[in-house]
């Protein structure tokens, strides 16, 4: 029978998975952002802010199986506050961001603040909200999205209709794909632990996991505290990068962009959401040459395309529930288990 302690002592030989994946991030941040076409760097970019993004969204709508829409509104909350904190600093304190280990303090401090604002906000919809179920979970959610998009448009400490332009440029490549990791790391831990199994519990059956007492409502709101804060996170990283943030950036259509992730990649798979994330990212800007060619933008109509068909033939989504794990022949499986390695 395997102990606790076992189990711990387990989980700490699995830790050098994410120690070397932080590792690889840093060491490819010397020479990634000086030696690479910025087209190309900025796709990169995109791709890990939509992977924090899509991740945190499988949270709520694959691993919990309710259904919210209004992640967009969370990133915007997250996005704006941090930038609001940065570029009030850079104008009041301007020697403050001289230092690069200061600016970058203040960076991970804003991106974090931002974070826990949207968790707080996640928090106070949530609690009422997630008491509903189905059709009406989703039009909430949806709501507050608009509600959020609508405030923004109205307070000019943080530029209204005319957005926020200046933000200091403190996203990198090391600082986007250390929360990229961050992100999957939690997500994966959370999952296999005893509150993530009350997670799956609830999507799988809601009145049995009630009879079993799991606390469904208290559930939820986790999921969806935890997937708030990631994605405020993901804003303050896209606002520090892009520069300029416009309230038309976080409209509704931004929330369906994450949920179409999520449910390419397949709901209740990780590895499944990264991957959708980068292909959905990279597969809009590689159409983008057919429209020199044809003069005729037939991105959206390609793209779309391709989501019917994917759809179509896999419905479940690309990976379903399982993981790229999974497809690992099962001897090999057991022989990284044997060395501490979960896979």
């Amino acid at each position: 029978m395997t102990t606790h302690k076992d189990q711990q002592q387990h989980g700490l030989r699995t830790m050098w998975i994410w120690i070397a994946a932080l590792a690889a991030v840093w060491f490819f941040q010397f020479f990634i952002s000086d030696n690479i076409d910025p087209y190309f760097f900025g796709i990169i970019m995109y791709a890990g802010v939509n992977i924090i993004l899509a991740v945190s969204l499988n949270l709520v709508n694959g691993f919990t199986g309710q259904f919210s829409m209004g992640h967009a509104g969370f990133m915007s909350v997250g996005g704006y506050f941090a930038a609001y904190l940065t570029t009030s600093l850079q104008a009041s304190s301007p020697a403050l961001f001289a230092s690069a280990p200061a600016a970058g303090a203040i960076f991970i401090a804003s991106l974090v603040a931002g974070g826990v604002l949207s968790a707080l906000v996640g928090y106070l919809v949530g609690l009422p909200s997630l008491r509903l179920k189905g059709d009406y979970l989703a039009i909430v959610t949806l709501g507050f999205g608009e509600i959020i998009r609508v405030i923004i448009l109205n307070v000019d400490a943080i530029g209204g209709a005319r957005g926020m332009p200046n933000i200091p440029q403190l996203s990198s490549f090391g600082w986007v794909y250390t929360f990229v990791v961050l992100t999957v790391f939690t997500v994966w831990r959370l999952i296999h632990s005893a509150h993530g199994r009350a997670l799956l519990s609830v999507r799988e059956d809601e009145i049995a996991a009630e009879a079993m007492g799991v606390n469904t409502t208290k559930a939820k709101v986790r999921a969806f505290v935890i997937g708030a804060f990631f994605a405020g996170v993901a804003g303050g990283l896209f606002a520090h990068y892009l520069r300029y943030l416009n309230p038309q950036t976080f409209d509704f259509n931004r929330s369906f962009e994450i949920i179409i992730m999520v449910v390419l990649g397949g709901m209740g798979s990780v590895t499944g959401s990264v991957f959708a994330a980068i292909f959905l990212t990279g597969i809009r800007e590689a159409l983008r040459p057919l429209q020199e060619i044809t003069k005729v933008d037939f991105r959206m109509v390609i793209y779309s395309l391709m989501l019917i068909i994917l759809m179509l033939t896999r419905p479940n989504g690309l990976l379903g529930t399982r993981e790229l794990m999974d497809f690992i022949p099962e001897k090999l499986r057991r022989r990284f288990s044997k060395k501490g390695v979960t896979l």
